[in-house]
C-alpha cells in the first residue's frame, strides 16, 4: 500500500512555498503524482432589512480573482520543484466545497495548520473539509519545513476514526524507524487500554509495521497537551489520530482533543475521520 496522489491545498492570498515543498518531498517520496489546488468565491448575497440584495461580481474583479489563481499555480509549480508528476487545478468556487469535491483523485490530502477563517470564500475551513473529504489528511504546522516521520505517534481510542487512521498511515508506518502506540485512559481503565494497545501492536505487526504500546493516565489538563508533549520528549515528528466531530447548523464543529490539535500541535498531524 501507498500513495499514488497527493493532493496540497494552496491559500492563493499566502501561498506558503514551505508548505508546497513538504508536500513535494512526500510525493517524490512516495513516487506519487502531486496536485496542486486553489480556489475563491464571491460573496454571497446580502440580506437587508428584508429584501436580498445581490451584489454581482465585476469582470475586473473576476479578473483579479483569476489572476490570484494563476499566480497561486506559478509559485506551485516554482515549489513543487522536480516533482515529476504535477498538475495545478483551481476554480471560482468556496474553497472547502472544492476541496472537498476535488478529495476524489487523492490519497492524500496535505494543507496547512492555522488560525479559523470567518472568510470561507477566500480560505479553507479544516473542519469542514477533514470530515466532508473522505480522505486523509495531513496537517503540517507553518513552522515545520520537512516531514522525515522516524518516530510515529499513534493517538489510539476505540473508534471508527482511530481505526481508519491507522489505515490510512500504513505508507508512513512501513517507512518509521519506531511507531508506539499511545492511548490516555481515564481512572481505573489501565487493564482495557492495554488489552486494545496490544490487539493494535498485533494488528500493525501483520501488516510489517513494528509498534511499541503505550498506556498513560489521563492527567489534569488538556489531552492534547499531554499527548504532544509526550511527542516532544519522545522525538516523534508524525501523529496519527482519528478526526472527531459533529455536526451543527450545517457546519462541522471539532471539539475536544481533535479542536486542540489542529489548533496547537507542533508537529504533523495525520487525521482521518
Amino acid at each position: 500500500m501507498s500513495y499514488a496522489t497527493l493532493l496540497v491545498y494552496v491559500n492563493a492570498d499566502h501561498s506558503s512555498k514551505v508548505l508546497v515543498g513538504v508536500a513535494a518531498n512526500l510525493a517524490e517520496r512516495f513516487s506519487a503524482k502531486l496536485i496542486g489546488l486553489s480556489a475563491l468565491a464571491t460573496a454571497p448575497p446580502v440580506v437587508a432589512e428584508g429584501v436580498v440584495i445581490v451584489d454581482y461580481p465585476t469582470e475586473l474583479e473576476l479578473a483579479q480573482m483569476r489572476k490570484s489563481l494563476a499566480e497561486a499555480g506559478d509559485r506551485f509549480h516554482a515549489a513543487a520543484g522536480m516533482v515529476r508528476e504535477k498538475e495545478w487545478r483551481s476554480a471560482l468556487e468556496i474553497p472547502t466545497d472544492t476541496l472537498i469535491r476535488e478529495a476524489r483523485c487523492a490519497d492524500l490530502i496535505v494543507i496547512e495548520k492555522g488560525g479559523r477563517s470567518i472568510n470561507f470564500h477566500r480560505a479553507l475551513d479544516p473542519g469542514t473539509a477533514i470530515v466532508g473529504a473522505g480522505r486523509p489528511f495531513l496537517v503540517v504546522p507553518a513552522g515545520v519545513k520537512g516531514l522525515l516521520a522516524e518516530h510515529i505517534l499513534i493517538g489510539w481510542k476505540d473508534t471508527r476514526e482511530a481505526r481508519r487512521a491507522i489505515r490510512d498511515a500504513l505508507p508512513f508506518l512501513h517507512q518509521a524507524k519506531r511507531v508506539t502506540v499511545m492511548e490516555i485512559y481515564e481512572g481505573d481503565e489501565e487493564e482495557g487500554a492495554r488489552q486494545q494497545l496490544d490487539d493494535v501492536v498485533l494488528y500493525l505487526g501483520r501488516h510489517k509495521v513494528r509498534a511499541e504500546a503505550r498506556a498513560e493516565k489521563r492527567l489534569m489538563g488538556s489531552g492534547a497537551d499531554q499527548i504532544t508533549g509526550f511527542a516532544e520528549d519522545e522525538g516523534a515528528d508524525l501523529l496519527v489520530t482519528g478526526g472527531y466531530g459533529h455536526s451543527r447548523l450545517n457546519e462541522w464543529v471539532f471539539g475536544g482533543m481533535t479542536h486542540d490539535l489542529l489548533a496547537s500541535s507542533p508537529i504533523c498531524c495525520l487525521m482521518s475521520h
